[in-house]
Order: C-alpha cells, then structure tokens, then sequence
C-alpha cells in the first residue's frame, strides 16, 4: 500500500514512481517470467524479482516521504469496515439469484 502511494504522489522521483508500479504490475501480472508449473523454479521468481523490486523501490523513494507513506498506509488499513455495505452487497446477490431462480426453475406443473 506504502509503494501504491508512492507511486501517485508528485514529490516522488519519477524513476521511483516508475520501479514501484513496475513492480507491482509484475506483482499482481497473471503472466510470470518462469511459469509457475515449473517445479521449484517455476516461484523462484516470486520469491525473488518480487521482494527485490520492492526492496529497489523503497530504496529509491526519499526516506522521509517512505515513513509518511507507510504511517498512511496503517492508518487506511485500521479503517473500519462497513457493515452496512456488506448487507447491500449481500442484499443484492440475494435477489439476483432469487429473481435467477424463479425465472429459470422448471416448472414441474407443465
């Protein structure tokens, strides 16, 4: 999260910005350098490009502006959740599978 901010504040380097979102697009990529089912060596790369990359990009980023970022980071992950947007979440699913079920259920009558 410290680096996702990192990356869209204007008083980071642009070379920084630039490794950080490297980084975690390769992160969260579906496509890997060395497929995964490649025994042992196939997560080498997530065991190793991933937390260098970010090791580079922290590094690259001004100390100061890093500790604002991750005292920002913790305090969005301390947010709290929202119970009243589970339930319309939850209310919606509902009723799409019940209007889904009453218009495709067969008939058993016919």
């Amino acid at each position: 999260m410290a680096l996702w901010l990192a990356a869209r504040d204007p008083r980071v380097p642009w070379y920084a910005k630039l490794v950080a979102s490297a980084v975690a697009a390769y992160a969260l990529s579906p496509i890997d350098l060395i497929p995964d089912f490649l025994p042992v060596i196939g997560y080498l790369d997530d065991v190793l490009i991933v937390p260098l990359g970010i090791l580079l990009a922290v590094s690259l980023v001004p100390r100061d502006l890093m500790a604002e970022f991750r005292n920002e980071a913790e305090l969005r992950a301390a947010r709290p959740s929202s119970r009243v947007g589970l339930a319309i979440v939850f209310a919606i699913w509902l009723a799409a599978a019940i209007v889904l079920a009453w218009l495709f259920w067969p008939d058993v009558s016919r």
